[in-house]
């Protein structure tokens, strides 16, 4: 394999992103997720860790059975039963990768592997050739090459290439290396490895320094023919390169860096919403390329010179990368063909069924909005598909607030059998009340965490989110709601953890 003009997108979203405190998904949530990617034209989705648990092999099983288009890879360690595992979960794909790892470093020889460079060489050309008695397509990673001795890293790559390692990830695995340091170990490996032009060269960087990007972009400019990353950057610690970043960055810069990718940059503001709005993580104002802020000119200086010139100020559009301009833009008296024809330019498609319900949400949120904007129709549309229904639904609550005294919450909950539960509750305010009034109705009692609120759109009338961290049982769980009372919204986010918690304790039964 040769190099060329050509940057192939590993997107793992599903894996290192999902591997964030904060931001683990539901086996329907990583569908989603992986449809999403595979509209972008990402080139490869690594799904998971088959090994780590049977959620997570059951999840990156389906999305190699349901998602067409991109190479669907899958994680393990440099271990037999690892590798049959991950294996048997891509088998469904029309086109699977094995990606095994091993760390390299000295620190990690010493303290984590307790193994010396001969048993680690051993052990990764194992690897390499278990995995290849399943896949012709195989990756092998370095774990914290950034600080590998050159020498070693050298062999190491030489010995799993010989063994038919087919793609070479170079990983920054605690984001410590800087680009000119990091532009040196490319350099090295494409000089002093043999064989080093049968593989593709890739390059996986984390953000510990805030470097993820320029580190990845340096590993193209010295001869990195994929980059590894994550929607918004999510992912362990302080994050991973920021796949719309590095994207637009490649796409703006192409006569400097002198590569394409493949993917549709229209698609990527939806599915950085998609992303933020699964894993309950806000893409901050400042985000580049997908951010609030990222279009916004408020300088009376920059909106002069935006009114005769948008390159003045924007080194790219903002349809470049699917984000609207339009503000305002539906009202009450808006019909379905104008609903539908918004919906598809913020670059959502849905089925007829799908948008009859979004557009059921969007009349009855314009009924309590004097205006309707581009972010009360994202979430709109993202709170409809986001959300498993059931068991338990709120049908009615009605709450008190006085000074000095402690609020009141009257809930009405409807469960899946037929059950209809009316509780009271009273707490330090509304929403407390309505906690003990929840979770007094339905028996699961559970430690709540952390609580956010933000406002999705502007106006006093705005749309608010609500996102809920809660423990119950040694685990964590998450759950989320829109809605212009954020009472309502509250009490939604916390049913979705409970129905969360109650579908797990359903799936425990059934497996025992």
């Amino acid at each position: 394999m040769t190099s060329d003009d050509r940057v192939l997108i590993f997107d793992t979203t599903l894996r290192d992103g999902e591997q964030s405190p904060g931001c683990s998904m539901t086996q329907p949530e990583k569908l989603r997720v992986a449809k999403a990617l595979a509209e972008l034209g990402v080139d490869v989705i690594e799904a998971g860790f088959p090994a780590a648990s049977r959620g997570d092999f059951d999840a990156v099983n389906a999305v190699a059975r349901e998602v067409q288009g991109p190479v669907i890879a899958a994680l393990a360690r440099c271990a037999r039963e690892d590798i049959d595992t991950a294996a048997r979960a891509i088998a469904p794909a029309s086109h699977g990768r094995l990606h095994v790892f091993l760390a390299t470093s000295a620190i990690h020889r010493e303290f984590k592997l307790g193994m010396a460079r001969e048993e680690i060489v051993r052990r990764a050309v194992q690897g390499v050739q278990w995995a290849r008695e399943h896949c012709a397509d195989v990756e092998f990673s370095p774990e914290d090459a950034s600080r590998t001795e050159l020498d070693f890293l050298a062999e190491v790559v030489e010995k799993v290439i010989e063994a038919g390692a087919t793609t070479i990830n170079i990983p920054d695995t605690v984001g410590y290396t800087v680009p000119d340091e990091f532009a040196e170990v490319f350099r090295y490996l494409r000089k002093h490895v043999r064989g080093i032009e049968k593989a593709r060269l890739s390059v996986h960087c984390h953000d510990d320094l805030g470097l993820a990007v320029a580190n990845s972009l340096s590993a193209v400019l010295n001869g990195a023919r994929q980059v590894e990353c994550t929607i918004n950057g999510i992912g362990e610690r302080a994050g991973n390169c920021a796949l719309e970043e590095v994207v637009m960055a490649l796409k703006t810069r192409e006569a400097h860096f002198g590569v394409r990718t493949n993917v549709n940059t229209t698609r990527l503001y939806p599915t950085s919403r998609l992303v933020s709005s699964i894993t309950g993580v806000a893409v901050p104002r400042n985000k580049a390329i997908v951010g609030e802020n990222a279009f916004a000119h408020e300088s009376g200086i920059h909106q002069h010179g935006m009114l005769k010139n948008a390159q003045t100020y924007e080194i790219m559009r903002p349809e470049d990368v699917g984000l609207s301009r339009t503000t305002l833009v539906l009202g009450k008296h808006s019909g379905r063909h104008a609903f539908r024809d918004r919906v598809k330019s913020l670059g959502f498609e849905l089925d007829d069924a799908e948008l009859n319900r979004v557009f059921e949400g969007f009349k009855a949120l314009a009924d309590r909005k004097k205006e309707l904007f581009d972010g009360d129709i994202e979430a709109l549309v993202l709170n409809a598909e986001g959300h498993e229904s059931g068991p338990w639904t709120l049908q009615a609550f009605e709450g008190t607030l006085a000074t000095g005294a402690d609020s009141t919450a009257a809930i009405t909950l409807k469960h899946s059998d037929g059950r209809e539960v009316m509780m009271r509750g009273a707490g330090d305010g509304p929403v407390d009340a309505a906690y003990k009034a929840v979770e007094a109705a339905t028996g699961i009692s559970l430690q709540v965490r952390k609580f956010e609120v933000r406002a999705l759109t502007i106006g006093e009338d705005a749309q608010g989110e609500t996102v809920v961290y809660a423990e119950f049982g040694g685990r964590s769980y998450r759950g989320a709601s829109v809605s212009t009372n954020i009472v309502e919204a509250s009490v939604n986010a916390l049913l979705e953890v409970i129905n969360r918690i109650e579908l797990a304790q359903r799936n425990a039964q059934r497996v025992s």
